[in-house]
């Protein structure tokens, strides 16, 4: 309810304290339109400079900032604070990932002064994915290698190492990682499915698919959609139609998975179906129009 949160502090007549700051910074990166930024900023800019000194309150607003786009005011608190730790860090390299400043994040990566805490790795992971030129693949795979063993049980890092490695094309890694994973979750299987897709292994897809002992969560049904769609063979026509039959019903609000249904229909020349997969849609989008009148020119 961080709305809430400024309504409330929009109320206030006292002078906040720490607390404070920091809840409405939150609520601020949380809703990120005109009326946080607005508050956001002039909050900050009122803060008492004694409190300037307070990393957990900076590493706030930098969150903040970085949530607004506003990567050189983030920059210049990151530059205030007198002692920089490990959270400081890693707030600057989350905001450089999500506002696509790759190799920012790899240049403050390498003027890293602690080691890495188990966020950190998921987002220099992620920032090497996304770069995917050689200093990226260079560095990704020497922190792999030298990642104290400790993580290796963290599945969250365990995840994103392997989409890094999937999207350098080094499936044999990615493969070994997966297979001394002690608990690999719906999670873990989405990603090496997932790479498999992104390296055109669709076989290797439906392989890990019928090896898999949870119920698919909403990616993994757009995943096996897509290898079904590509590899347009006998046996992935038969997963196909019937892993569409047996979907919850809930995920039939979802228009990216029924898009991704459409798309494989109509790629199987299954017209009728996949019309009727159209109408049912509530609210169709661009996306969805896209697919079926692509699979109208297909089935010319």
């Amino acid at each position: 309810m961080p709305e809430k949160v400024l309504d409330l502090f929009d109320q206030m007549n006292i002078q906040p304290d720490q607390v404070v700051f920091n809840t409405v910074f939150s609520a601020c990166a949380r809703v990120a339109n005109d009326r946080a930024k607005e508050i956001g900023r002039k909050v900050l800019n009122q803060m008492p400079k004694h409190f300037h000194n307070d990393n957990i309150l900076l590493t706030s607003a930098i969150n903040m900032l970085m949530k607004f786009g506003d990567v050189e005011n983030a920059e210049n608190f990151f530059q205030t604070m007198k002692k920089k730790d490990v959270i400081a860090y890693g707030a600057m390299m989350k905001g450089y990932v999500e506002n696509k400043m790759y190799e920012k994040t790899l240049d403050l990566f390498e003027q890293l002064p602690f080691p890495l805490h188990n966020v950190g790795y998921t987002i220099i992971f992620n920032a090497c994915a996304q770069l995917l030129n050689d200093r990226a693949k260079q560095i990704g795979k020497k922190l792999l290698n030298q990642m104290p063993k400790h993580f290796h049980n963290d599945n969250v890092i365990i995840t994103s190492a392997l989409d890094m490695l999937m999207k350098f094309g080094d499936i044999e890694n990615a493969e070994n990682i997966f297979q001394i994973m002690m608990k690999k979750d719906i999670i873990t299987y989405g990603a090496m499915m997932k790479g498999y897709v992104e390296n055109k292994m669709y076989e290797k897809t439906l392989d890990l698919f019928e090896q898999l002992p949870f119920p698919l969560h909403n990616v993994g049904y757009t995943i096996i959609f897509n290898a079904c769609a590509q590899l347009l063979n006998d046996r992935a026509k038969q997963i196909g139609r019937k892993l569409l039959q047996q979907m919850p019903k809930t995920f039939y609000n979802n228009n990216i998975i029924l898009t991704s249904a459409i798309d494989m229909l109509m790629k199987f020349g299954d017209v009728e179906n996949a019309e009727n997969l159209f109408q049912m849609m509530k609210k169709k989008d661009v996306i969805a129009y896209g697919a079926m009148m692509n699979g109208c020119n297909i089935n010319n």
